[in-house]
């Protein structure tokens, strides 16, 4: 069982889902719905960070920050799984 957690773009700007501590981005266009899917059965804490037009997510296990989860996914809402730069806008 995956552990997951949608994420939604309900703003009017495109808005950068950032994945720590891969450096991994994932760009959301408005109403934009995805999801992150930790591939661990473990406890899965997912710590998210929102700033304008960016929203930047950990995935640690157990609540232990020291132990990231270091294989995950990013699907859509049609569950199409998302390569790092999905989106992303020319000049970034």
């Amino acid at each position: 069982m995956k552990n997951r957690l949608p994420v939604e773009n309900a703003g009017d700007t495109d808005t950068c889902l950032f994945v720590e501590s891969y450096g991994e981005d994932f760009w959301m266009k408005p109403g934009d719905v995805f999801e992150m899917a930790a591939m661990s059965d473990g406890n899965v804490q997912f710590s998210v960070v929102i700033a304008t037009s960016l929203i930047t997510m950990w995935l640690h296990e157990d609540g232990d920050p020291y132990n990231r989860i270091l294989d995950y996914e990013v699907v859509d809402a049609s569950g199409n799984r998302l390569e790092c730069g999905h989106q992303r806008p020319s000049g970034f």
